[in-house]
């Protein structure tokens, strides 16, 4: 071989390795790519009043465009149990499976910070699993922060955590972790006495070194009278809008879900993924079906010569 023959073949090698897989998840690089948010970004828009936008992601295309349209934080949430691996509930999903959401979650998260949701029966036990739970969150799961459900009595594991150099999301008010403890889902803080409670929870976890906390399904009122006794961010869920900042479920306010199921009062439905996936999959069917799809464009010509010399071969294989 020459060396003017091998320098093309080198050449077409290297085009054939720059070329994308068919299933690259990622497209070209973000229209505005923007300064990395930190615990200080989240610190310095309390500090100045900006509302802070959370929301969930569960797997690598949701973590992306949630990190496009420049979430300042995106969680991984035990939702994810449901929406994402078809359980009843929160109290199914385990730790393996949650940091191999957090890892996918991670590999799109470019600008926002990443918390790791700690699930039912990682933390519970005592300050040391939770924090064995935590580093695991971290190390694994490749994100910034943990979030754990719980008041006042978690307050020592969260202090374990945290003088670990672990950032700790709270979680108040409704905590679905506990739904059965709760009786059911139903909103905290409707009565002076409970709404004292749940500000008692807030101040723990305050002090035990939580840097926000999710305050989930209690008055708007409540939420705007906790938020102004806090010295941190609250991230309010079904809370009012006097929260430091929101957060919502991903599938639920895309809309990414069959109709007729139930939503929580609080969430607003932006889009209507699930009908407009139907719709395309609906339309993908009827063009295979009918052979319309794939199209011309959509497949690769081969040589005119190349070809009649294949259908040769066939013709001998034929006679053989």
């Amino acid at each position: 071989m020459t060396t003017k023959s091998w320098s093309l073949r080198s050449q077409n090698i290297a085009s054939i390795q720059k070329r994308p897989s068919s299933h690259s998840p990622m497209g070209s690089p973000s229209r505005s790519p923007r300064k990395k948010i930190t615990l200080n970004t989240i610190r310095a828009m309390y500090e100045s009043k900006i509302p802070i936008a959370t929301i969930t992601a569960h797997d690598f295309p949701s973590a992306h465009v949630a990190d496009e349209a420049g979430m300042d934080i995106i969680l991984v949430g035990d939702s994810l149990a449901m929406v994402a691996l078809g359980m009843e509930d929160t109290s199914e999903v385990v730790l393996d499976e949650m940091i191999l959401h957090c890892r996918s979650v991670a590999r799109a998260t470019k600008g926002a910070l990443t918390v790791g949701d700690l699930p039912m029966g990682s933390y519970e036990i005592a300050p040391e699993q939770a924090l064995e739970s935590a580093i695991r969150v971290i190390k694994e799961g490749r994100m910034q922060a943990v979030k754990l459900e719980g008041g006042s009595e978690m307050a020592s594991t969260i202090s374990r955590i945290t003088r670990a150099g672990i950032p700790v999301l709270g979680h108040i008010g409704l905590t679905p972790q506990r739904q059965h403890s709760l009786g059911g889902f139903r909103v905290q803080g409707k009565t002076a006495e409970s709404a004292q409670r749940v500000l008692e929870d807030a101040l723990a976890l305050q002090e035990a070194g939580c840097f926000a906390m999710v305050v989930e399904a209690v008055p708007a009122d409540v939420g705007r009278l906790i938020t102004n006794q806090l010295s941190i961010p609250t991230i309010g869920i079904g809370a009012g809008n006097a929260c430091s900042g929101q957060v919502l479920v991903q599938s639920d306010m895309t809309g990414n879900f069959p109709p007729g199921r139930f939503l929580p009062k609080f969430v607003k439905r932006y889009g209507d993924v699930w009908g407009e996936s139907l719709k395309a999959i609906e339309s993908y069917k009827v063009d295979v079906k009918s052979r319309v799809y794939p199209a011309a464009e959509h497949t690769y010509p081969i040589n005119d010569l190349e070809l009649t010399e294949f259908e040769k071969m066939i013709e001998r294989r034929r006679g053989r």
